[in-house]
């Protein structure tokens, strides 16, 4: 299991950042401090992000739980041990259940191993979990990010980031993907940095912690 950058390093990428980007020196100076994301690794980190998207908060923790307790050995040969029926009847939708499946399938048949994502580049990692059916880049990007501590890591889909480089650049409207990732190049080698301080403001400002921008 990777170890999360310790405080001293946020502040120090922080500071970086806000040394090469005013306007993310605007949102670095009223943002309070936050500890980087972590998420479960491996097979069954995958299976929860994907089992847990587009749902509410309570529906994802619901499901969850009954996956849990239906797949207790959480294995790709656990998986493809059950049939479809099982999967729906622990909560999933027939979509869900489909990458599901397609994610042990994948990390069986070899084509994404779990064990060696860590030892891949960020890019060739994106690719070989966007081949699995159902995985999209925000998806890869996401879990990557939350579950290896890659630093340079940037979801440019992601809406509340999208929202927060809105009010970092006091635009009146919110860039597309294609102009986060541009916007963010300036970011590197911290854009999964950027990320994590964009969405503590983000969520600063819906808790009316600090003011809107």
């Amino acid at each position: 299991m990777f170890v999360p950058p310790t405080a001293d390093a946020l502040l120090e990428a922080r500071r970086h950042l806000a040394s090469v980007d005013p306007a993310l020196a605007a949102i670095e100076a009223v943002t309070p401090a936050f500890e980087w994301r972590v998420s479960t690794g491996g097979f069954p980190g995958l299976l929860k992000m994907v089992v847990q998207q587009q749902v509410s908060l309570a529906s994802a923790a619901a499901i969850w739980a009954r996956v849990e307790a239906g797949l207790p050995d959480m294995t790709p040969d656990a998986v493809m041990g059950h049939e479809d029926a099982y999967l729906l009847s622990l909560g999933l939708s027939r979509p869900k259940a489909r990458y599901v499946r397609a994610i042990a399938h994948a990390h069986l048949a070899g084509t994404c191993d779990f064990d060696a994502l860590p030892g891949l580049s960020d890019e060739e990692a994106i690719a070989a979990l966007t081949a699995i059916t159902g995985i999209g880049r925000w998806t890869a990007e996401v879990y990557l990010m939350f579950t290896q501590g890659r630093l340079d890591m940037f979801p440019g889909g992601d809406i509340a980031l999208q929202e927060a480089m809105r009010w970092a650049d006091r635009s009146e409207v919110r860039p597309t993907e294609k102009q986060a990732y541009a916007r963010a190049e300036l970011w590197r080698p911290y854009r999964g940095v950027a990320a994590h301080l964009l969405w503590a403001c983000y969520g600063a400002v819906k808790r009316r912690e600090i003011a809107p921008f």
